[in-house]
């Protein structure tokens, strides 16, 4: 799947995820929004298992991204304010730091405003 600006995909089983990912296209990014269901996932090449746990974005040259990466190659599609954060997201030291942020939020998304039980994390494949 290659888009011009990219493609980000979210959970659509995930009320948190999808009220986040709304955020995209208000704050005025280029990129496209797209619900994370299994064809799509698959069609684009992306893992299902691991796009469960963290948001992926393809950028137009079919590189994925996840996590908070994903958020801030999101976020560079839009307008200054936006890439000026995708920057900042991206500086060595702060990219470390919102990668952890990221997984916590992630972790307990089911609390989070729009969470419900059905955004609860599945388990790691490892686990």
């Amino acid at each position: 799947m290659s888009v011009a600006g990219g493609v980000l995909l979210y959970d659509p089983d995930c009320g948190f995820c999808t009220r986040a990912a709304g955020w995209v296209g208000k704050l005025g990014c280029e990129c496209a929004v797209v619900p994370g269901l299994p064809a799509t996932l698959r069609a684009s090449g992306v893992d299902p298992d691991r796009a469960r746990r963290e948001i992926p974005f393809i950028d137009e040259h079919g590189r994925v991204t996840w996590g908070s990466d994903a958020v801030a190659s999101a976020l560079a599609t839009g307008p200054l304010p936006t890439r000026l954060a995708a920057r900042v997201l991206m500086a060595r030291g702060v990219r470390e730091v919102a990668q952890v942020v990221y997984r916590l939020v992630a972790r307990h998304r089911h609390r989070l405003p729009g969470g419900t039980a059905v955004c609860a994390m599945p388990p790691a494949p490892d686990a």
